[in-house]
């Protein structure tokens, strides 16, 4: 029975895997293709292998300039966003006072909000501050999803260490900087991975407010794959080669975090 039942998880285990895996390979097997043999053939693997797609994307300015931008927004919303949760995670998770709940309550709604409710707010504000097509642009307009997910998770990482450690450097003679960063930073280091691993996949991938606010100068790679149709029609190896080269960071970012996701899971926080 129990052979029987390990046999149904291993088959089920394989199929979901070649599910999910799939559309990947589909893609990655399309950058090495042409135009040509993607529209009038079909093919599990490159009859007419190529480079050209890649190397398309690494010698136009208007492609790798793409993924430049995108990193820089994403690494300035990611630090000031863990930079802002950091400290409000710890009073919400020390501190009791009036309205806590209703204040984190509200932060969580920030979170659930479409991104297009807040696009004419930033659209008109940035505008007239002529902040407009900037890394920076981009980086603010995210802090208000991040921010209440950094909170979330932080806050849940930070419960679970004992107050009693607190309480002991304060008698110990520690300054609150010096216990926060030298004794309490590290007991919550899994924490800051996750809500870093959050924050940058979600402004990596957030298409709506980056498109918007931006045109030319910060225009990032995820706006940029939108814009592939000419004359000729869709670029679609070149589109392939561009997505295959989307999913690099994310997985590098998810190699280096992998255990403190999983801690997380354990935690109920993600």
């Amino acid at each position: 029975m129990n052979e029987r039942r390990f046999k149904k998880r291993t088959l089920f285990l394989i199929a979901y895997l070649i599910f999910a895996l799939l559309p990947i390979y589909w893609m990655v097997n399309m950058s090495f293709k042409t135009n040509q043999e993607i529209l009038s053939s079909f093919t599990l693997w490159p009859q007419e292998f190529t480079w050209a797609n890649y190397q398309t994307i690494f010698t136009d300015p208007s492609w790798y300039s793409g993924y430049i931008n995108s990193l820089i927004y994403v690494a300035i919303n990611t630090v000031i966003s863990l930079t802002v949760a950091l400290p409000a995670a710890y009073a919400f998770s020390r501190y009791r006072f009036l309205g806590d709940k209703h204040v984190f309550f509200w932060l969580l709604t920030n979170r659930m909000t479409p991104p297009a409710v807040f696009l004419l707010p930033f659209f008109q504000l940035y505008t007239t501050m002529g902040l407009m097509d900037t890394h920076i642009a981009v980086a603010m307009a995210h802090l208000l999803f991040n921010v209440p997910l950094a909170v979330w998770i932080l806050e849940g990482f930070m419960s679970g260490i004992p107050r009693e450690i607190d309480e002991t450097a304060y008698v110990d003679g520690y300054s609150f900087p010096r216990f926060f960063f030298t004794i309490f930073l590290p007991l919550i280091k899994a924490g800051v991975g996750v809500a870093a691993f959050f924050c940058f996949m979600f402004s990596w991938v957030e298409l709506l407010l980056a498109r918007t606010l931006t045109s030319v100068n910060a225009k990032p790679i995820v706006a940029t794959m939108t814009r592939t149709v000419s004359a000729s029609g869709m670029d679609w190896a070149t589109l392939a080669a561009a997505g295959v080269l989307t999913i690099v960071p994310g997985a590098i970012v998810i190699w280096f975090v992998r255990h403190y996701i999983a801690k997380g899971f354990a935690m109920g926080r993600v």
